[in-house]
């Protein structure tokens, strides 16, 4: 991400903006979804909150775009990052990495941090503790490193931060990279139902969490800009190891460790929150029915996870990671939007509704402004094809919804198809629906 924004903006001191711009535009959508997730104190994020406010549909829009592209693509991407610090280390010689070594190792770690999340919730969040640690340690070495750069007098990027020109054909795009990396902001919304005091503890963790994530994102490219040139920057694939072999010596193996210990434990935050919505959405009858039960000791959405997982391992394959990012990003964008429209919506329909934490009104009108310029600019300044298959994708939602869900059309083979195999899953799988545990 770090390249991805300022090759798309084009000038040192506007890409730190757009960092900063990013963490605050975050901020705002997170204390957006507070007011709703403290309203509508329900899992799945999005799912219910555009249920509540615009009807079934667009929740069927997002949980199937969710399901199949958004959540799975995150997981994807971040295995493939994984893989490319994992791996970069044993060809230090080669100016490409193997891509089928990154893929497997991608690969490798999807499927062992889906084994520890249908095993126990409680080891998944007791590794997620532990691995955020570990990330901001590793984080905190570069941000150090950089400052020691800074103070050693390679100030040569950011003394001319200003120069140059904006490529404001291709801002949106940098946008795209930035609010990449700063993803997950509304990730505790997807498990409002498993927080305790989600009223008092969901806003907290917000406004902690996300501020710090900006100051350490601000301060990291600063530290990447004062240790590498424009030309080492531009021409690294894993940017933070080519940071580490030249300001860190015989120590730089921390840094592709590091990045592989952040990067697994971000794998396992998007482990325990996508299915979440699958789940939800399952429970809603909008998904196989399969995908709405639990294990029947373990209590973990182990089919919903399993779903997940197996799309996650499909999406490798292309193995394009800015392709991916800015169709996720697009994707991404306009529920963002509709879930900002839909607290304004509600707070016209339901004025007198219990609302345990109160945004001012102005933040959730910033949020549906800044996802119409994602989701128009970069269509109008760079036309792709991908933005088109979004578009497609999501809205081909609807040749499901409406035959099999609103007018609830259950052919007779489906059913003779469907129900045999639904009940060899449980079986398979030992789960069944929630509230009916055995004694």
């Amino acid at each position: 991400s770090p390249v991805g924004v300022l090759s798309n903006v084009g000038m040192v001191g506007a890409s730190l903006l757009i960092w900063v711009a990013c963490g605050l535009i975050a901020t705002c959508g997170s204390l957006t979804y507070a007011e709703l997730g403290t309203m509508i104190p329900q899992s799945g994020a999005e799912y219910p909150y555009l249920k509540e406010a615009f009807g079934p549909i667009p929740a069927f829009l997002f949980a199937w775009t969710s399901s199949i592209v958004l959540k799975p693509s995150a997981v994807a991407i971040i295995g493939l990052v994984f893989g490319e610090y994992l791996i970069r280390p044993f060809f230090e010689n080669c100016q490409d990495v193997p891509s089928d070594a990154v893929k497997l190792a991608a690969a490798t770690c999807i499927a062992f941090v889906t084994c520890i999340n249908c095993i126990s919730v409680k080891v998944a969040e007791r590794i997620q503790i532990c691995f955020t640690i570990a990330k901001l340690t590793a984080l905190l070495v570069i941000i150090g490193a950089g400052f020691y750069a800074l103070s050693a007098g390679m100030t040569e990027n950011l003394n001319n931060s200003f120069t140059g020109e904006v490529k404001w054909s291709t801002v949106g795009t940098s946008f795209y990279q930035g609010f990449w990396a700063y993803d997950g902001w509304n990730q505790l919304n997807y498990i409002t139902e498993e927080l305790k005091n989600p009223s008092v503890n969901l806003p907290r963790a917000i406004m902690i969490g996300i501020p710090l994530v900006m100051l350490v994102y601000v301060m990291t490219n600063i530290a990447y800009l004062a240790g590498l040139t424009m030309t080492e920057m531009m021409a690294s694939r894993a940017v933070a190891v080519t940071f580490g072999v030249k300001l860190l010596g015989s120590m730089a193996w921390i840094i592709p460790l590091g990045v592989a210990i952040s990067t697994f434990g971000s794998i396992n935050g998007y482990i325990i929150t996508g299915p979440r919505i699958i789940y939800t959405a399952a429970r809603n009858g909008h998904m196989p029915e399969v995908l709405a039960m639990v294990h029947t000791k373990r209590l973990t959405p182990v089919p919903a996870v399993l779903f997940n997982t197996a799309i996650a391992l499909a999406v490798l394959i292309p193995n394009d990671f800015d392709s991916l990012v800015n169709y996720f990003s697009f994707s991404m964008w306009m529920f963002h939007g509709g879930s900002a429209l839909a607290l304004l919506v509600l707070r016209w329909k339901q004025p007198e509704r219990k609302r345990p934490y109160k945004v001012p009104i102005f933040i959730p009108v910033i949020v549906v402004l800044v996802a119409l310029y994602l989701i128009i600019y970069p269509i109008v300044s760079q036309p792709a094809w991908e933005y088109l298959y979004a578009t497609l994708f999501i809205a081909s939602g609807i040749l499901f919804y409406v035959p099999f869900i609103h007018y609830g059309i259950n052919a007779t083979c489906f059913i003779n198809v469907i129900r045999p195999a639904t009940v060899f899953l449980q079986k398979l799988l030992q789960v069944i629906q929630p509230g009916n545990y055995p004694k």
